[in-house]
């Protein structure tokens, strides 16, 4: 039996994208939440939803555990959970009500959570962490446990006390700056060979996610930071090392995901990272997220390449800088292209965020987005729609246009939520055109090497008879969707 259950809102299965592509990762920001309540002596239990096929699988560990608490704790490192999606949020409701049921304290922490407190309390919930969650997880709990109510003094709740109809909401909680203080995650409540499994199966090699920071201090306004805010903190890169070597040796795994907003921010990080990788003699691969303008710093692109680095994504957003400009991304279009091709000269794949339908954008600005991919030529693209979500300066300058809806279904929801320079199936057309002109390209430049006697790329070479038609019939349902909305 277990003094705690955790478990956390996110399925895989209910986000048809993310499960066609086969690449789940383990719940890491919950792993951490449950590692520190064991640490304090709670024993501890987890119903991993990533891979589950619906919430009714928690009834089975409720029976079995017996738990005084239920904790849905998201994993705030996954950017699937940051987008608030309706899916997942029925879900977590679901899973409260049958806590409820059962007698349990039920407790919340999620992205989502943070920004809609009164309805996860509304249905269910007794407590919902604000933000950042381990120190005021622990707290609350002690303080539980001592049959008292929680005080004002008990930063970081919102709660409904006994005969109020409305949520109180206590003091913000600042950020753990000491992220070595935080115990190792529990990996091993996690079912990693179901991990493994599906990986192999699908990649033919597996990647486990981790993350070395916490926080972004940049201020792209349209950038929801609801759980580790605008502070940047990091784990040392000892620590991350050490927890690599672990994963290596437990598990087998040899590629990661660092799912970090930002990585290696911090002076000297980086080549301090790289010194130790080489002094253990560690032989992985990782992937991770970075600006443009920071990868641009000192020997920071050879220090990565050294230590490992084999994949990273920028967010280039968008090939206008007058749109960079009104995004307050503080990015320059030549730092786009001259990063690109450093990191590329290096054979480390380049892949670009890229977003469309910003307020005032263009069809110049559009074309001038696809012109950069065309001519930069990324390894991959990501393509969403502007979204605006609560806490941002984006959401307060579209909040008074935004209709019924506020959240998207799905990550494939990609729904234009506020009147844009064009209609709605203007960007939907739009996301599948990119993406077929930008394969089409690669295709050609393949072609080109092959004529030449370069390096040839078989599979984009062979799908030009399919992305040349493809793109015409696109381009021509575009133009006919261009009439402003």
């Amino acid at each position: 039996m277990a003094d705690i259950l955790f478990t956390h809102s996110y399925f895989y299965r209910f986000d048809p994208k993310q499960w066609k592509a086969q690449q789940p990762y383990p719940p890491y920001g919950t792993l951490f939440a449950a590692a520190l309540m064991r640490e304090l002596g709670y024993s501890v239990a987890l119903y991993d939803t990533n891979l589950a096929t619906g919430p009714e699988g928690l009834q089975t560990l409720l029976d079995k555990e017996q738990p005084r608490y239920l904790v849905i704790y998201d994993d705030g490192f996954n950017y699937l959970t940051k987008m608030c999606l309706t899916n997942m949020r029925e879900a977590a409701f679901r899973m409260a009500n049958m806590a409820k049921a059962m007698g349990c304290t039920v407790i919340v922490n999620s992205s989502d959570s943070t920004d809609h407190y009164q309805e996860y309390l509304d249905q269910g919930a007794d407590f919902v962490l604000l933000g950042e969650g381990e120190t005021t997880l622990k707290e609350l709990i002690a303080v539980l446990e001592s049959g008292e109510s929680p005080s004002e003094q008990l930063s970081g709740i919102a709660w409904m006390p006994t005969g109020f109809d409305k949520a109180v909401r206590h003091a913000a909680r600042p950020v753990l700056q000491d992220l070595d203080s935080l115990p190792d995650p529990a990996w091993d409540l996690v079912d990693m060979m179901a991990y493994r499994d599906i990986w192999l199966q699908s990649h033919g090699e597996w990647t486990l996610n981790l993350a070395t920071t916490r926080g972004c201090p940049y201020k792209c306004n349209w950038c929801a930071k609801p759980i580790y805010g605008n502070r940047y903190n990091t784990r040392s890169p000892q620590r991350v090392a050490t927890e690599i070597e672990m994963l290596i040796r437990e598990y087998g795994v040899h590629h990661f995901w660092m799912a970090d907003d930002i990585f290696g921010l911090k002076p000297r990080w980086v080549q301090d990272f790289r010194d130790i990788v080489r002094s253990k003699k560690l032989q992985f691969g990782y992937k991770i997220q970075s600006r443009v303008d920071l990868l641009l710093k000192e020997d920071t692109i050879d220090a990565l390449a050294a230590s490992g680095l084999k994949e990273v994504w920028v967010g280039a957003e968008s090939g206008s800088q007058k749109i960079l400009d009104a995004m307050d991304k503080g990015t320059k279009l030549e730092e786009i292209r001259v990063s690109t091709q450093l990191l590329q000269e290096k054979g480390i794949r380049v892949c670009f965020f890229l977003q469309f339908g910003y307020l005032g954008e263009t069809r110049e600005e559009v074309e001038a987005t696809i012109r950069m991919v065309e001519t930069l030529l990324p390894d991959d693209i990501g393509i969403s729609v502007s979204y605006p979500l609560p806490g941002t300066k984006f959401f307060e300058s579209v909040k008074g246009l935004l209709g019924d809806k506020h959240n998207w279904t799905d990550s494939d929801d990609l729904a234009m939520l506020y009147p844009a320079t064009f209609p709605p199936a203007f960007y939907k057309r739009l996301h599948r055109l990119v993406h077929k002109r930008f394969r089409l390209r690669q295709g050609l430049v393949s072609l080109k090497h092959l004529l030449s006697g370069g390096k040839v790329h078989w599979k984009q070479l062979v799908r030009i008879p399919y992305y040349w038609p493809a793109v015409m019939v696109d381009t021509w349902k575009l133009r006919k969707l261009e009439t402003p909305g």
